[in-house]
């Protein structure tokens, strides 16, 4: 791998869709970088400190959320004269998003009173009325006809079916929820999933004119759940619980096929290859050698340079590391908090929060644990290969940690003081963003070999 020299960033840094350019926020200002030469095309310039930006689908225009203010600016590659700024005044801009068609701007306001869609096109604005939350429970559908905008109004939950071209509200229908979490539309736009707060187990799957599908609960007492995410080729619906356990249903009944326990003891029989990070001290004859006081320090400062990582394959039985949450402090860390599903639907890889140091690999296609990673610190970030089989995370170390089916290998970052505390991929998979607290770095990721018996070390 081949890594850039690092670059300044005070806050969010996030690739366009057409994985041309780089945005990132430097204190009040939004640097345009090429991704291919890093070079700076664009420069403008915020009223405030930037707390988010997001590109628009067709990666013409950005916008910068300057939550302290607050309000949001919007910013054209092609016209760089161009500006926007939209301040709601009083109510504040909580949220804001961009819709499908990367022509309006939707935000929503302090407090939820209300969701508001502008245009680029015109001056024309339209309200929605009491929005459930500010950054969730707004979702659209993959050909961004459509969009499910969540509200509350009299003590229960709404769902509205807007058209993105119009932005006309198409229909509403009241959901069977205490307090709801989120909403998301399946791949193929045939459904709309709907789940509730942890305090209610309840996953329930509607049709487009309001018809409850299918209700799921898998228990009644305890908190429920934790984390949805659709499989990108639709056929799976994965839910991650307080409970430590995966379940899975299929898009054909939504029952339940598949349910995966995070035990804190791996015993055989089981097939799953248990790879563990180790230290790897370089061994290095200096006797003969003669450093200086400076030298010393140096290294005292940038850390040592003589101790790599690697990945141990562990036999069963083999006893994770587990933390038990305090019983007397709210949002338990427990239970599955991350979880990422590959390209190809084939796998999903997920983290429980009591074990943060563990990642765990399902395999959909044999319904068993394809491998785990145990690392030395907790897990911070985890993505899949946008474009193969390839799984990378990292730890707020200088190293990233790479899975494939053939093995997992460790990467050192060759950047001084570099902790890698974020990753991103693009949409090509060809780069990888790498961010530190107040810098980033950028990986040129090899194709992968289509040898799947190739050997990987920590030396890649």
């Amino acid at each position: 791998m081949e890594f850039t020299e690092p670059f300044k960033q005070t806050g969010p840094c996030c690739f366009s869709p057409n994985a041309r350019y780089l945005a990132v926020a430097v204190d009040y200002r939004l640097v345009i970088r090429d991704v291919l030469s890093f070079k700076v095309v664009q420069l403008f310039s915020c009223m405030d400190k930037i707390s988010y930006i997001e590109w628009a689908q067709d990666s013409e225009y950005i916008l910068c959320g300057l939550y302290k203010k607050p309000m949001i600016q919007a910013w054209s590659l092609a016209q760089p004269e161009w500006t926007c700024k939209i301040d709601e005044g009083p109510a504040g801009i909580a949220y804001a998003r961009w819709s499908p068609d990367s022509r309006h701007i939707l935000t929503t306001s302090e407090f939820q009173l209300r969701l508001t869609v502008w245009s680029l096109l015109n001056t024309a604005c339209i309200h929605v009325q009491w929005p459930k939350h500010a950054s969730k429970g707004v979702s659209f559908t993959k050909d961004g006809s459509f969009a499910a905008i969540c509200t509350r109004r009299d003590c229960k939950d709404y769902v509205n079916l807007i058209s993105c071209q119009s932005w006309e509200i198409m229909g509403v229908f009241a959901v069977d929820t205490l307090d709801l979490a989120d909403v998301e539309w399946s791949p193929d736009d045939t459904a709309i999933v709907i789940w509730d707060s942890p305090l209610e187990y309840k996953v329930l799957i509607y049709s487009l004119d309001g018809r409850c599908l299918s209700k799921y609960q898998a228990y009644e007492s305890g908190l429920g759940v934790k984390s949805v995410s659709w499989s990108p080729n639709g056929q799976y619906l994965a839910v991650g619980s307080y409970d430590q356990m995966l379940r899975v249903l299929n898009h054909l009944t939504w029952k339940v096929f598949a349910e995966f326990m995070h035990l804190s003891t791996l015993r055989a029989p089981c097939s799953a290859a248990v790879f563990k990070e180790v230290d790897e001290p370089l061994q290095l004859d200096m006797s003969d050698l003669s450093l200086t006081d400076d030298f010393t320090q140096q290294n005292s400062e940038y850390g040592s340079p003589f101790v790599d990582v690697r990945y141990d394959v562990m036999e069963l039985p083999i006893t994770l590391p587990f933390q038990k949450p305090p019983a007397e402090k709210p949002n338990p860390k427990q239970g599955i908090g991350m979880m990422s599903w590959s390209k190809d639907s084939q796998y999903i890889c997920t983290r429980n929060d009591s074990m943060p140091t563990v990642l765990w690999i399902w395999d959909m296609n044999l319904l068993e644990l394809a491998a785990i990673l145990v690392q030395k610190d907790p897990i911070r970030s985890a993505a899949w290969d946008p474009t193969c089989t390839r799984l990378v995370l990292c730890t707020g170390t200088s190293h990233l940690y790479m899975w494939t089916p053939s093995g997992a290998y460790c990467v050192n970052v060759p950047l001084p003081q570099f902790s890698v505390m974020d990753l991103k991929w693009d949409f090509n998979g060809s780069c990888l963003l790498l961010k530190d607290k107040e810098l980033f770095c950028c990986a040129a990721v090899p194709l992968l070999p289509d040898d799947s018996n190739t050997d990987y070390s920590s030396d890649d």
